[in-house]
């Protein structure tokens, strides 16, 4: 099928965006060299978690627009690239905080940086998480299994919040509570499109879940923002380091990027949306337009992956 062919090649497009976002970051600031690894995987465990969303929210329809072995297919493969990425993440990690090249690090190092370090730690922990979400997609595709929807949409989430929980917003009074959920925010919203693009075949699907999906992703863009406000708040503590800062330049720079997704967001509301739910779209249409958006997302996540390791 033709949208299966631009489902896949699209991916390519969204990773070079991702990569482009980190690279404003670079321009800005001085992020730590993991944002390139890290915002790859941010984005493999957003779609992960979106593709769990669908599928816990279509659990009790009887006839679901989006057939259930596609979508445990697809999270399988993204959840495995999600696990390696993990682990490309922890040698890196491990090879910044050694001073050697990623290709110089000894697997002792690697080792040590797992066992004592807290940045290690969790770097393992969030592997067993995405190792068992992993496993869970696919005996579910397997064995054609509804119920691991829940807990992969659990599991997904605790991995995509590991890392920010325990950073610089750890120390405040409810830091790790908002960085949770702007980071879980942020996955829904990139996360769900992602996933109806990689699965969605037909008219029809697009005509039952864009809408659907439309108003959660204006709630998540709702709590994105209050959530991002609040945490740069407390991280700068003022005006003037927006300007004197690389980290607040990166923060402009996300609510620039902010600005763009949403007045773009508007707009395809009314041609693409609406359009779509009354079936006068097809869904290749659908498809280019979700590719569209998705890569514009891609951006975003790379500005907040340099965030994420700017100090």
């Amino acid at each position: 099928m033709r949208t299966v062919g631009i489902g896949r090649g699209w991916l390519v497009s969204a990773v070079l965006t991702a990569f482009l976002g980190v690279g404003v970051a670079w321009l800005l600031a001085d992020p730590s060299p993991v944002a390139s690894v890290r915002v790859l995987a941010l984005g493999c465990g957003a779609t992960v978690f979106g593709s769990a969303g669908w599928l816990w929210l279509l659990r009790d329809e009887r006839r679901p627009a989006l057939d259930a072995g596609t979508v445990w297919r697809t999270t399988a493969a993204v959840a495995g690239a999600w696990t390696v990425t993990e682990i490309v993440l922890v040698v890196v990690e491990a090879a910044e905080i050694a001073g050697r090249p990623v290709v110089a690090v000894p697997p002792g190092t690697v080792v040590d940086f797992v066992r004592i370090v807290d940045t290690g730690r969790i770097g393992a922990a969030t592997i067993v998480c995405t190792t068992l979400v992993t496993g869970l997609a696919v005996v579910a595709f397997r064995r054609a299994l509804p119920w691991p929807a829940g807990p992969v949409l659990a599991v997904s989430g605790l991995a995509l919040i590991a890392r920010p929980v325990s950073g610089h917003m750890s120390q405040q009074v409810l830091g790790s509570l908002l960085d949770a959920v702007h980071v879980l925010a942020a996955a829904t919203w990139f996360g769900m499109l992602t996933a109806l693009a990689l699965t969605a075949r037909g008219r029809g699907a697009w005509a039952a879940l864009l809408p659907r999906y439309s108003t959660v992703a204006w709630r998540c863009v709702a709590v994105l923002a209050a959530t991002g406000v609040v945490n740069a708040a407390v991280r700068l503590g003022g005006i003037t380091p927006l300007i004197a800062t690389g980290y607040g330049r990166v923060v402009l720079a996300k609510i620039a990027a902010l600005a763009v997704l949403l007045t773009a967001a508007w707009w395809l509301r009314r041609t693409w949306v609406v359009p779509a739910a009354a079936h006068r779209m097809s869904a290749d249409a659908s498809l280019r337009r979700a590719v569209g958006e998705v890569a514009a997302m891609a951006v975003a996540f790379g500005l907040a992956a340099g965030l994420a390791t700017t100090g």
